[in-house]
């Protein structure tokens, strides 16, 4: 499989198999995904997984923040299929990187964290292994960060749900370079 393919293959996956996801593949996809482009050669990044035990301490007391939030008006049957859903997630890993107060820096690290995460999400579709990159107002949730172990002075960049699944969505359009592409002349 060429990389173009894999590039316009990958979708984001929200409905995961029952197939556990090996750690030690994770781990292997980890350290080819370290690759991505980072200045000063600075690795801004740090992974807390979450399998078995874990996740289910994770996704309760994620749960538990977002009956407060996102679910307050929520049924107890619209909460139990949201909760079913978080639990189908085979692992999460949780991708953080260091605030540094200068913006310049912040930035490029925020942006080498990101190259890092699109390398995962490649590697992983490659494998067969679907992701999901999640990011919401709970990232910020004092209770989920220590929950999940994000230390003070690091930012949540993604919430990754990895897994085997079945069926990859169909591809929606993409606009083409041509319609985006300025010459400056």
């Amino acid at each position: 499989m060429s990389i173009a393919s894999i590039i316009r293959e990958r979708r984001s996956i929200h409905e995961f198999n029952d197939k556990p996801v090996d750690r030690s593949l994770v781990l292997r996809l980890l350290n080819d995904a370290v690759w991505a482009p980072n200045h000063g050669l600075r690795e801004p990044w740090r992974f807390i997984y979450a399998e078995g035990e874990g996740k289910s301490k994770l996704v309760n007391g994620l749960m538990t923040i977002l009956d407060k939030t996102k679910l307050k008006d929520a049924t107890d049957e619209q909460k139990q299929k949201f909760l079913n859903h978080l639990n189908n997630v085979p692992a999460y890993l949780i991708v953080v990187m260091p605030e540094d107060p200068r913006p310049a820096i912040w930035e490029e690290d925020l942006e080498a964290v990101s190259c890092l995460i699109q390398n995962l999400q490649l590697l992983g579709w490659e494998e067969g292994i679907g992701m999901l990159w999640h990011t919401g107002d709970y990232i910020y949730n004092k209770k989920f960060r220590e929950l999940a172990g994000v230390n003070p002075g690091e930012k949540i960049v993604g919430v990754l749900r990895l897994g085997y699944f079945d069926e990859a969505p169909k591809a929606r359009q993409r606009t083409s370079a041509e319609e985006l592409f300025t010459v400056l002349n």
